[in-house]
């Protein structure tokens, strides 16, 4: 096994954590001195984007009455991933849910808040069913110029790069820590591999049971990504007293209820497309996933706890979830 660098920190509410192989060329500056400048990096990163800031450039965007907004490379990058994400999935991942989100009640980060429990809130859910696009989506108006350095949106469009930053942070981490033989970086289970030194000796990436928190088996992953999206992390209880959780269904939205927990995707793209992926399937219910994953896999896991493999994926089982007990 090759001897590389273990660095954990914690950042966009969520630890983020780099494994870092040696330097491909002289000159390279050590794991060590890589890792503090990438961390600076993400910190930064996190800070300029948030929704939960004041002072963040997102919330200056989303403030300002103009309809043409200047905008920093940064801003710009994040909002086209949104818009990417956006077009990939048909609409179903949007980033115009804002005031949606927040009458859900997720107004503050959650990272000091206690996850309700998953099991509460399938039992007092509605009907499952898949989600829906908007008819006239709003992110369809947004647009963005770099040769002019704006973001243009219709008039109290507010936009959320959250549901994609994560992963657009993710593979830029990897993009730049491209000197190196072996990348991994996980920012808050939004995943890419990079590397010559990964093809030859990939990355076990372990995938976890929403209601257990139990390893269910591990992937091999040499390049792309891997991404998780799941209730269980994020799930409160609303205003009435029910429950509510932040994947949300654009054509009511209101928290989307599908009969899947949670949902992982692998892609050669990236993190950002895997992170796509894996909302997509999650928000279309079984059928759906099962379509959405087809081409490069991923693992579903059931409102009643069971995990299901899907597509082409070389999939390692754990003791606690034997092949005779996942649907295959």
């Amino acid at each position: 096994m090759t001897t590389e660098l273990d660095y954990t920190f914690r950042a966009m509410g969520s630890d983020v954590r780099l494994l870092i192989g040696p330097a491909l060329a002289p000159g390279c500056p050590e794991p060590l001195v890589a890792a503090d400048r990438e961390r600076d990096f993400v910190l930064d990163f996190g800070r300029r984007l948030s929704r939960f800031r004041a002072d963040s450039e997102l919330s200056a965007l989303n403030a300002d009455s103009r309809q043409v907004v200047p905008a920093s490379p940064l801003l710009r990058a994040a909002v086209a991933a949104g818009l990417w994400a956006a077009q990939r999935s048909q609409g179903l991942v949007d980033p115009t849910l804002v005031r949606e989100i927040e009458s859900a009640g997720y107004v503050t980060s959650s990272e000091d808040r206690e996850p309700a429990s998953l099991a509460e809130a399938l039992a007092g859910a509605p009907v499952r069913r898949p989600a829906q696009s908007r008819p006239r989506p709003q992110w369809g108006e947004i647009t963005v110029d770099d040769a002019a350095g704006t973001v243009s949106r219709p008039p109290r469009t507010m936009i959320d790069t959250g549901g994609t930053g994560k992963g657009l942070c993710a593979d830029a981490v990897a993009h730049r820590l491209g000197s190196y033989s072996r990348v991994l970086v996980d920012c808050g289970g939004d995943i890419a591999v990079g590397g010559v030194g990964a093809q030859l000796e990939p990355y076990r990436i372990g995938v976890e049971h929403p209601g257990s928190g139990e390893t269910i088996g591990w992937i091999d992953v040499a390049r792309g990504g891997v991404a998780t999206s799941g209730l269980n992390v994020n799930i409160w209880r609303d205003a009435l007293g029910g429950f509510a959780h932040h994947l949300l269904d654009p054509s009511s939205g209101r928290p989307a209820w599908t009969g899947l927990v949670a949902a992982t995707a692998v892609s050669p793209g990236g993190a950002l497309e895997a992170e796509t992926l894996s909302k997509m399937a999650l928000l279309l219910g079984p059928d759906g996933a099962r379509d959405v994953l087809a081409e490069h896999g991923g693992v579903i896991v059931h409102d009643s706890g069971q995990p299901e493999v899907v597509g082409p994926l070389a999939f390692q089982f754990s003791a606690a979830y034997p092949p005779a007990a996942v649907l295959v």
